[in-house]
């Protein structure tokens, strides 16, 4: 594989640099727009618990020990204090959540300590991470394509992607991913245009930063090394080794965290047991509606009777041919390696076995950049090709101007939203936190990631009980409401069966009034 390739430090034309300065501004502000308004939910309660140095485990020895707890009681295990040490939030981790690397949380732990510990405060770390994609994109851009043009689409493109956005905006490690998946990508490309000691360092130490942020990023290298070989004729050149042993050094690295997941794989299955139900067909609805909130996201719900996803659909794919058909090898390779190697791993499984790990959208976050680069560079192309008539750019400018205000308008409408798709597991914590709110002396009964996150929004009186089936603990009697949420069937089967109880579907699905003789 020759390595020489020209760069060309040609800009796009003004009115398409002063659109995507405009769109990029307020991608901007998309990011910063009511970081507190956006409910706190089971997914970020879990990153404050690791991050204050607390396992569930405590959580759930102290509500056994005074059978009821307080909110004041559960918001003490969403702040760092003196108790707990930075150990003990790798230990938390370590312990309970080894599927997730502790870089991020530790991170997190000295940014509270910077800017403060409020809900704005915990996400501002997801939004500094995605300001930071930016630069790191528009350098991919330059290193694949050879040409800052691009560059300039794709950056237009992310800066308003619903999907980017929503995840800039949530106190949990998938920003910061996005910044290891690109940074790493650009420094691969041009460690292997420039052949230097330095530049292949600095890949081992993105291969690190990107193991300690997210597992996954396993298959991001993987997609790397797929580029290489393939790039170098599946032969063992000097290119190759390189690579292999820049690869090699990073997962050494990793090999102290790879031995607690390792060790803790039994839990990890426990804890992840939910990816491996689901219909097929319910995941097939799931890709095309992820695939969609890359671009357009309106809170629809996964339904085949939408038209969006559709439209989507057909312009990767048509994106993805001229990419294929009209793009230097180079370029195509690296974008479709990226592709397969992290989405095939996901897929694959869930087509044989069943499950849903390839319809959880951040899971997926590698492939979708690569997919929108892939859409950067067909309306690039196609907005400049001089080989077509002026109407045919028009129709693709406006194909532009279309994706990019669907994406303008998706962050408008959830910006003002207090809850949003991708926080699913609380998706109704705003309505129970008001029912419940309203009794006189009201008791819940949760998990306890539900009480974790509605602890936010429930006042000072309510009492929570927390249950993990299949324990099942007994109902005090000196309440004057009493309240089941999302406790699973067999709790309320259990709790019905005590004292002759009926439970009264208060707010569908999961939400039930416990109803005593």
């Amino acid at each position: 594989m020759s390595n020489k390739v020209t760069h060309r430090l040609v800009f796009p034309p003004t009115w398409l640099r002063f659109f995507v300065i405009v769109v990029l501004i307020i991608g901007i502000f998309f990011r910063f727009i009511n970081l507190e308004q956006k409910i706190y939910w089971y997914d970020e309660s879990f990153t404050s618990l690791r991050v204050s140095g607390y396992k569930e485990a405590e959580l759930l020895q102290e509500a056994t020990d005074k059978q009821t707890i307080s909110i004041e009681d559960l918001q003490k295990y969403q702040h760092p204090n003196q108790e707990k040490s930075l150990v003990d939030t790798v230990n938390s981790l370590a312990l309970e959540d080894a599927q997730h690397p502790p870089l991020y949380y530790i991170l997190m732990r000295f940014w509270l300590q910077w800017v403060g510990d409020s809900i704005a405060a915990r996400r501002s770390l997801s939004v500094f991470s995605s300001l930071l994609v930016f630069p790191s994109l528009y350098w991919l851009c330059w290193e694949l394509f050879t040409s800052v043009s691009v560059g300039w689409v794709a950056l237009a493109l992310i800066a308003v992607s619903p999907l980017h956005v929503l995840y800039a905006q949530e106190a949990r490690e998938y920003s910061l991913w996005t910044l290891t998946i690109v940074l790493s990508s650009a420094v691969l490309l041009q460690a292997v245009r420039i052949q230097t000691k330095f530049s292949w360092g600095m890949y081992a130490a993105t291969v690190v930063l990107g193991l300690y942020t997210f597992s996954f990023s396993a298959f991001v290298i993987m997609g790397h090394g797929i580029y290489v070989l393939a790039m170098e004729g599946w032969r063992l050149t000097k290119t190759v080794a390189t690579f292999l042993l820049a690869s090699l050094i990073g997962f050494i690295a990793f090999i102290p965290w790879l031995w607690v997941m390792i060790t803790n794989f039994s839990h990890i299955q426990l804890t992840t047991d939910w990816l491996s139900h689901a219909e097929r067909w319910y995941v097939v609805q799931k890709w095309l509606f992820n695939l969609c909130t890359v671009f357009v996201d309106l809170n629809f719900s996964h339904s085949f009777k939408n038209i969006f996803p559709y439209l989507i659909a057909i312009l990767v794919g048509y994106a993805i041919y001229i990419l294929c058909r009209h793009a230097p090898k180079r370029i195509w390779l690296f974008i479709l390696a990226m592709i397969a190697a992290t989405a095939l791993p996901l897929v694959v499984p869930d087509l044989i076995f069943g499950g849903q790990r390839s319809g959880i959208s951040r899971f997926l976050i590698p492939c979708y950049l690569a997919i929108q680069l892939a859409v950067a560079y067909l309306l690039f192309t196609q907005i400049t090709s001089s080989f077509i008539g002026i109407r045919q750019r028009q129709l693709w400018q406006l194909v532009m101007v279309t994706l990019i205000s669907a994406g303008i308008l998706s962050g408008i409408i959830s910006s003002q939203a207090a809850v949003w798709w991708t926080k699913y597991h609380s998706y109704d914590n705003v309505a129970v936190a008001s029912i419940v709110n309203q009794a006189a002396y009201p008791l819940l009964i949760t998990k306890p990631g539900n009480a974790l996150a509605l602890s936010y929004l429930l006042n000072s009186k309510v009492r929570l009980q927390l249950v993990v089936p299949p324990n099942i603990p007994i109902i005090p009697n000196s309440y004057s409401d009493i309240f089941l949420y999302d406790s699973g069937h067999e709790l309320q089967s259990a709790y019905e069966k005590q004292g002759k109880n009926k439970l009264a579907l208060i707010y569908p699905p999961w939400f039930w009034k416990l109803l005593t003789p």
